[in-house]
């Protein structure tokens, strides 16, 4: 046992250092970084990674997030309490604002959700702060497109990526040279899982978010799929029953493609039993994913995280 939780602590170890390098690299190699926050465990992690890189002086760079206006509120009050609490600098941009301008079209009906809109808001804002690198939450174990992806992934001049034209990453050499009009997406924890970003969450001590945890909510069952019949934002049919149930949520997005999934997980080390034994990715509770077999990787070509 104690051979295990040695080996447990290097590989978590070892995940942290690299971490950290990506963070010193970007404020080494760009002008005007920024980091991609959501409320979310990742973003939350990258955080708590980015405060170590440069400890004992602040985060270089400022935290950004594209408020799609159907965030769940537990993460809102977080965001907000966190930047306080470490004396952040926080951007937000609202979908809502591209929806009043023409420049994206609300969705309507059944399967009708804001996270799609966040594209347009997001490159809107690289354009607008002049971000050359932009810092994100994403991993390879999430989902088979966010797989291929470098650590440093260049976007051209109008935000897109081409998977077929990523530069090699050897020895840990990362290359951030850009043409004018470029920008970098870069994903410190992209070699992580699931399972260690909570296993990091428990050994720092890290607050998170409520709703990561096991709580009683109104909800309603579609497509096999748990959702919130809270607040309203959910598009739900009359014959969809609400009913109680005790849930918790492995993934926090925006609140009309996010599910739910039943748990009893009121603390970190029952999440990461639970994580331990499930069968599916934390993305299978995401609707977004599931419009088509190659969702994720369109939604990154048009300029997605």
């Amino acid at each position: 046992m104690k051979e295990i939780m040695n080996k447990d602590t290097s590989h978590i170890n070892s995940l942290e250092n690299e971490a950290i390098y990506i963070m010193r690299e970007v404020a080494a190699q760009f002008e005007k970084p920024v980091l991609l926050f959501s409320g979310g465990k990742d973003s939350i992690t990258l955080v708590r990674l980015a405060v170590k890189a440069f400890y004992p002086a602040k985060i270089p760079f400022p935290l950004m997030h594209i408020d799609t206006g159907h965030n769940f509120p537990e993460t809102i009050e977080f965001r907000d309490r966190l930047v306080k609490e470490l004396g952040l600098e926080l951007i937000v941009r609202h979908v809502q604002d591209s929806i009043d301008q023409g420049k994206v079209k609300e969705e309507t009906g059944r399967y009708s959700s804001r996270n799609q809109l966040q594209t347009t808001t997001l490159l809107d804002a690289i354009e607008e702060f002049k971000f050359d690198a932009c810092i994100g939450g994403a991993r390879r174990d999430e989902e088979k497109a966010r797989a291929k992806e470098r650590i440093f992934s260049v976007r051209d001049d109008f935000g897109q990526w081409d998977e077929k034209n990523q530069r090699p990453e050897l020895f840990d050499m990362l290359n951030g040279n850009i043409e004018h009009g470029q920008n970098v997406r870069v994903f410190p924890i992209s070699n992580w899982t699931e399972l260690d970003v909570w296993s990091y969450i428990e050994r720092e001590d890290i607050e998170i978010p409520s709703i990561y945890f096991a709580h009683k909510r109104k909800v309603f069952l579609r497509d096999g799929l748990i959702w919130s019949a809270e607040d309203g934002v959910v598009y739900r049919d009359d014959s969809e029953e609400v009913v109680e149930e005790l849930v918790r949520f492995r993934t926090v997005g925006d609140m009309s493609c996010t599910a739910a999934v039943l748990s009893d997980a009121v603390s970190i080390s029952k999440v990461v039993k639970e994580i331990r034994e499930s069968t599916i990715s934390e993305r299978g509770a995401r609707i977004d994913d599931k419009r088509s077999e190659a969702a994720m990787e369109k939604r990154k070509q048009q300029g997605y995280f």
